[in-house]
């Protein structure tokens, strides 16, 4: 009799192989550890490198930011949409109903080659910031400004949202957390997506289900929470006080723990220092001040780190960006990685299909409708 094997969540389960990236020994996309990227690379390199299986060369590059820069534009019947969905619609049901209208309108959607799918992956790569800076300007009466071809991905986020270039500090503190979130191994979302392909479907219902995924407070939700954790604490001074009542309330303090990372996130200690210096530049250094003192007190107490949605709520928060764009932005970055992930799963495919354990009734008969009384 074979002993079957349980495990809750998949916890320590390996449901699958990838080249795409290990949380073995830190954080490395394809050989590449994340922290030499963060330091040495751009977004875009990084979506070009988990998508196209290398580094870029220079023409490579220019040729990758060209054909991302023409598909930043969205079709009349979207943008149309995006000004009439109610003003308090979840911007995260917002860029999911934006990518699943996307796939009517690409010219590959129903062509599942290799070289179809990276040219899908491509174009939504320009298309869902626009989309998510288009609907967060309509939702406030605002007119959307149109992308700038000459501009990088965070920086041309940013200005689409404001209709002025961010300094470059600004949109290098963004195209990190971008490099940051773009990839993690066989997560939640990406797990999703992995299965959706394994059906044989297609690339966008594969995004549109990872969006959905994502969209969860145990998943890339938790950034949008960091600032009202922190707003609530009140500041320095009453910060450790504030968290020592929120443990012994057994309350869950959102941007902390990880599943995999039980020592720490590395990929949060990148993030920490352009978090402090877009604080410092906004003069908002008390709520700095205020996590490191969090920090302090989970690490000591319950030996809880940081993982990536700590800092970035901060960060994003010093910005002067607004809660609702939060998990887009995370959506913005890791369509490179699901994406690739669907290419790679395409390539190998095998249908996922777990079976469940059964702790239901034992057998029984039925009984006949005029014997149940």
């Amino acid at each position: 009799m074979t002993t079957e094997i349980y495990s809750p969540g998949l916890e320590g389960v390996i449901a699958g192989e990838t080249a795409l990236s290990t949380v073995a020994d830190g954080l490395s996309y394809r050989g590449y550890p994340v922290t030499e990227l963060a330091e040495k690379a751009t977004f875009e390199e990084v979506a070009y490198l988990l998508l196209h299986g290398e580094l870029p060369t220079s023409q490579q590059l220019a040729d990758f930011q060209q054909r991302i820069a023409s598909a930043r534009r969205l079709p009349g019947p979207l943008i149309n949409l995006l000004g009439v969905v109610p003003r308090e619609a979840s911007s995260m049901d917002v860029v999911r109903s934006a990518v699943s209208i996307l796939a009517h309108f690409d010219p590959d959607t129903s062509d599942s080659s290799p070289a179809a799918n990276l040219r899908k992956a491509e174009r939504l790569l320009g298309q869902i910031p626009v989309a998510v800076a288009a609907h967060h300007r309509l939702a406030r009466g605002q007119a959307p400004y149109t992308a700038r071809p000459d501009l990088g991905q965070a920086a041309n986020f940013l200005y689409m949202l404001r209709g002025e270039e961010p300094t470059p500090v600004a949109a290098r503190a963004l195209d990190v957390s971008l490099i940051l979130y773009a990839e993690h191994e066989f997560n939640a979302s990406t797990f999703t997506a992995r299965v959706v392909c394994s059906t044989e479907s297609d690339l966008h219902s594969s995004i549109v289900a990872a969006i959905g995924a994502l969209k969860g407070r145990l998943h890339g939700g938790a950034n949008e929470q960091v600032m009202e954790l922190l707003q609530k604490t009140g500041g320095p001074a009453n910060a450790e006080k504030w968290v020592r009542a929120a443990l012994a309330k057994k309350e869950r303090i959102m941007g902390f723990g990880h599943r995999v990372y039980k020592s720490g996130d590395v990929r949060a200690g990148i993030l920490r220092s352009y978090a402090r210096q877009a604080a410092e530049a906004a003069g908002m250094l008390q709520w700095e001040e205020t996590a490191a003192i969090i920090e302090r007190v989970l690490a000591a107490e319950k030996q809880l780190f940081p993982n990536l949605d700590w800092p970035a709520g901060r960060l994003y928060h010093a910005l002067g960006l607004e809660i609702p764009l939060y998990t887009p932005i995370f959506v913005m970055s890791r369509v490179s990685g699901w994406s690739a992930h669907f290419i790679e799963q395409q390539q190998h495919n095998r249908l996922i299909r777990p079976r469940g354990r059964y702790i239901g009734p034992e057998a029984r008969s039925v009984r006949p409708l005029a014997e149940r009384g």
